[in-house]
């Protein structure tokens, strides 16, 4: 365990913010700068948003001597990916009325707003409150907002598994009433006793958490890039339990070899709802005891179990539980994919997945898809899910209503967009980068539609086009685009310049591996441009282009 006095900055301000509290009212009440304090800016993660200002227009503003373009994003916690057709109507209300209008799909199965000006922030969280929507805890040290497979026609159990991505996100809140207090006006706890945390104390975990739920055989969630992975097994349509895999994790840094991409390990098998919640706490419980406070960027999970090794890390969840996890059962994940299009569960409800490029619903030249959403909601006859590749799946539809649902989507024509879009852009997924996002050294949601453009001209010109290649962008080496998992992903290291790793496989089992560092959109093209012809020329039948380049030694 870290020391006390070897922590970071930031352990001593999480720990000095009187629970999540810092001085963010005095923050917000500060009208000389669209900023908020430093220590605050790390307090507000917490809350579930981010400070960031405009890149495209720091040049600008400092030639004219003024303050960086600041303003902030909210991120909402969804478990599983949930929202009602109510829901989804105030989600839109608020991003144009407070926000830059874009409704962002995360990764993580959730939605954010970008571009909110501080003066905005509260009445956007109560907005959100009014609709029953919050964004505690979808940020910062803590648990993030827990993943499941998201589509019901996976199995005829599906609720009951997604059931528990609420389950476990509730026993993984905070207690602290901060969030109520500042953004909701809730009076303030006379007496703090009545908000001890026994799981987050007032330190929180060393990083953030996350967990996903896999169905087999679709591996949708990434389940292996989690800290905690549970992979539910199945037989004759009953719940048996869950493997369960800890220490996944794929961010890293460049030129810090001590940083590094990891999938989950499964350690085991817990056969009931209590053991497998009460195993999901006390790992949680371990990280927070045992997880590095000193380097944030060796704080993860997968670095603590590397550290203290799987066997001791498993005896110490052992001493925690009071029980052993059985042996892991038999499991095999065959892909990784959303179902575009009409789909029936075994309820015999119906389901439309629409193809939304990295997640930017909006209104543009190609389609009004942001309108089409609103309309479909104000019918009340269909629910919305979030996927992890970003996409909107309109759910919970009666037969007898989903010929009016059809109506709609071929009036703003949705459906020939969802059908008009080849299989690799469909694959495809970014991260945000630019221009909101502190961390980025290139471009990737605005850049990889243009870059998929020049790539489907290639995979054309090899008779490759129907080809269900993985191909992900990420504007640095974070990995929030899970870029470490793709067939070909792209990693940004400098403005137009981008790592190119490979050999990813198609059900997200396997890392890929650096195959050339630094190169611009021409190298890429030039690259890629062999490697299907190699591809095409040499494969195995039915093999795919991951598996193809590690069989013949490329990475």
């Amino acid at each position: 365990m870290s020391k006390k006095n070897s922590v970071s900055n930031i352990e001593k301000i999480k720990q000095a913010s009187d629970n999540l509290r810092g001085t963010i009212r005095e923050s917000l009440r500060d009208e000389i700068t669209g900023a908020i304090r430093e220590d605050d800016q790390a307090v507000i993660k917490f809350h579930g948003m981010y400070q960031q200002d405009d890149r495209d227009r720091r040049e600008e503003r400092a030639a004219k001597k003024l303050d960086r373009l600041f303003s902030f994003m909210i991120r909402l916690r969804l478990p599983g990916g949930f929202v009602t057709p109510q829901q989804w109507i105030a989600i839109h209300d608020i991003a144009g009325e407070n926000a830059t209008g874009v409704i962002k799909i995360t990764t993580r199965q959730t939605v954010q707003l970008h571009g909110i000006i501080k003066s905005n922030i509260k009445p956007a969280i109560q907005a959100f409150n009014e609709a029953k929507l919050d964004s505690i805890a979808t940020c910062g040290d803590i648990n993030r907002n827990v993943l499941c497979s998201s589509h019901p026609g996976q199995s005829p159990i599906h609720a009951q598994i997604f059931a528990y991505a609420d389950k476990i996100s509730e026993m993984l809140m905070p207690k602290t009433r901060a969030y109520y207090e500042i953004w909701l006006d809730e009076e303030k706890l006379l007496d703090k006793k009545d908000e001890e945390d026994p799981l987050y104390q007032d330190r929180y975990l060393p990083r953030k958490f996350k967990i996903g739920i896999a169905i087999p055989p679709n591996n949708d969630v990434d389940v292996f890039a989690n800290d905690v992975g549970l992979i539910a097994v199945i037989e004759n349509d009953e719940l048996k339990g869950f493997n369960i895999a800890v220490g996944g994790g794929l961010s890293t840094t460049h030129g810090n070899p001590a940083t590094y991409a990891r999938l989950a390990t499964v350690i085991g098998f817990a056969g009931s709802e209590e053991k497998t919640l009460k195993a999901i706490y006390a790992i949680a419980t371990i990280q927070r005891d045992y997880g590095n406070r000193s380097d944030r960027k060796l704080a993860r999970l997968k670095y603590t179990l590397d550290k203290y090794g799987v066997d001791w890390f498993i005896n110490e969840l052992e001493k925690r539980t009071g029980f052993a996890l059985a042996p892991a059962m038999e499991y095999s994940f065959t892909d990784r994919m959303d179902y575009y299009g009409w789909q029936q569960n075994a309820e015999g409800l119906w389901y439309y997945t629409v193809f939304v490029e990295n997640g930017r619903i909006l209104d543009d030249e190609k389609v009004a898809l942001k309108s089409a959403l609103r309309e479909v909601a104000k019918t009340g006859k269909a629910n919305f899910r979030f996927t992890c590749n970003q996409n909107v799946i309109i759910s919970d539809v009666q037969p007898t209503d989903k010929q009016s649902i059809h109506a709609v989507l071929e009036q703003f024509q949705i459906i020939s967009h969802t059908e008009a879009t080849g299989s690799v852009r469909k694959n495809s997924m970014a991260c945000v980068a630019f221009p909101t996002c502190p961390l980025a050294l290139a471009e990737a949601q605005r850049y990889l539609p243009v870059l998929i453009g020049k790539i489907e001209a290639l995979l054309n010109k090899h008779a490759l086009t129907q080809e269900e290649m993985i191909i992900r962008m990420t504007g640095c080496a974070n990995g929030c685009a899970r870029s470490y998992l793709a067939e070909i992903g792209l990693v940004g290291t400098a403005y137009g310049k981008y790592n190119m790793h490979l050999g990813g496989d198609h059900c997200g089992t396997r890392l890929n591996s650096i195959y050339r560092e630094n190169l611009a959109e021409e190298e890429i093209l030039l690259e890629l441009d062999g490697l299907f012809f190699l591809f095409k020329t040499e494969r195995n039948k039915q093999e795919g282009f991951g598996d193809f380049v590690t069989r013949k030694g490329l990475v």
